[in-house]
């Protein structure tokens, strides 16, 4: 069955109604962000939540090898997959503004690994080796839980490759651009085959989408989400394959005056002086790419780009929402337009 997550943050107080809320929508799942200084602790959030609803998946989206420790990491989505009755997956990358603004970098993709296969062992409740002393989390096998899904972030071929050998889930960060879609998937599906896990991979895409009858409003409320996801695809590691000569300017562009520690323009006062309605970085998303970057436009338009998603083999969707300050009543508008318009039509195409 075809999944439809919401992709979010933790705003301290809300996480009660927002999983409520997507419960009731008929969200299969919803993702809150581990980015300390931009957001309340997402652990202890889907915990709040999963107290809220019976069915939701509840999802860390995503963590990062630097600010917690694996065991700690363990422990914390443990307790939620505990307190969910199941419902529990960790994702996992190699951070970005929850690094930023501790003045990091994101960690290199061999850290990453690392952390990946101890924080696994943890979740099985197997002794980890750290350097020589035996560490293990027994309580976890204790609770009778099924083990809680790795699901790694990845934009990039060793990300993509890394998630593919040691992860239940991969989720895909490229965009909804099909053909850049087909490579990660491609990747994906032969790193798996060779290191032959005897469980299949599952896939999923990290998407922004904005639906709404009239689409010059659609591109509006999506710009400014789009901007952070194409800045992903022109970190260190990235890779132009399935990018036209253009998109790859714009990515380039938009990396060049990406604000890593803010997820905003890196000189905001100057910005404001100038009376932009945009940060810099989103002035370089002209409305061609936002379209076919985002799933953006008529509901129609969305349900058959999802669709066009879904045909690759893309078994879920974690949508980030396009947002809009100064126009909150669209913002409105657009999220009944995928609750009562896109979703319906999704699950009966895909069903």
């Amino acid at each position: 069955m075809f999944e439809v997550w919401l992709a979010s943050v933790h705003v301290a107080g809300s996480a009660v109604a927002v999983g409520r809320r997507a419960e009731s929508e008929g969200f299969d799942g919803i993702s809150f962000g581990d980015t300390q200084n931009l957001a309340a602790d997402p652990f202890a959030g889907l915990c709040l939540a999963a107290t809220a609803t019976e069915r939701l998946g509840l999802m860390v989206g995503v963590t990062n090898p630097v600010t917690r420790l694996p065991a700690v990491v363990a422990a914390a989505i443990a307790t939620v997959q505990a307190e969910s009755g199941g419902r529990a997956v960790l994702g996992l990358g190699r951070g970005d503004s929850s690094l930023g603004h501790i003045g990091r970098v994101p960690a290199s993709v061999e850290v990453t690994a690392r952390f990946a296969e101890e924080v696994q062992a943890y979740l099985r409740s197997d002794v980890v080796d750290i350097d020589g002393y035996p560490s293990q989390i027994p309580w976890i096998a204790g609770t009778g839980r099924p083990k809680v899904p790795l699901d790694m972030a990845a934009t990039g071929p060793r990300m993509l490759a890394l998630g593919a050998r040691c992860a239940e889930r991969l989720t895909i960060n490229v965009g909804a651009l099909t053909d850049r879609l087909a490579w990660a998937i491609d990747i994906a599906r032969q790193v798996r085959r060779e290191a032959a896990q005897a469980t299949p991979l599952s896939l999923g895409a990290y998407l922004v989408i904005a639906a709404h009858p009239d689409a010059g409003v659609a591109r509006d409320l999506a710009r400014g989400s789009v901007a952070p996801y194409a800045h992903f695809s022109g970190m260190p590691g990235g890779d132009a394959a399935g990018l036209s000569e253009h998109d790859r300017a714009v990515i380039d562009a938009v990396t060049a005056d990406y604000g890593l520690s803010g997820h905003s323009t890196r000189h905001p006062s100057e910005s404001v002086r100038r009376g932009e309605q945009q940060p810099l970085h989103a002035q370089h998303l002209d409305d061609g790419f936002v379209e076919r970057f985002g799933v953006v436009g008529t509901p129609e338009h969305c349900v058959a780009k999802l669709g066009e998603v879904a045909a690759l083999g893309i078994e879920r969707v974690l949508l980030v929402e396009g947002r809009a300050a100064s126009a909150p009543e669209e913002e409105r508008r657009a999220h009944r337009c995928l609750v009562e318009d896109v979703l319906p039509a999704l699950r009966q195409a895909t069903s």
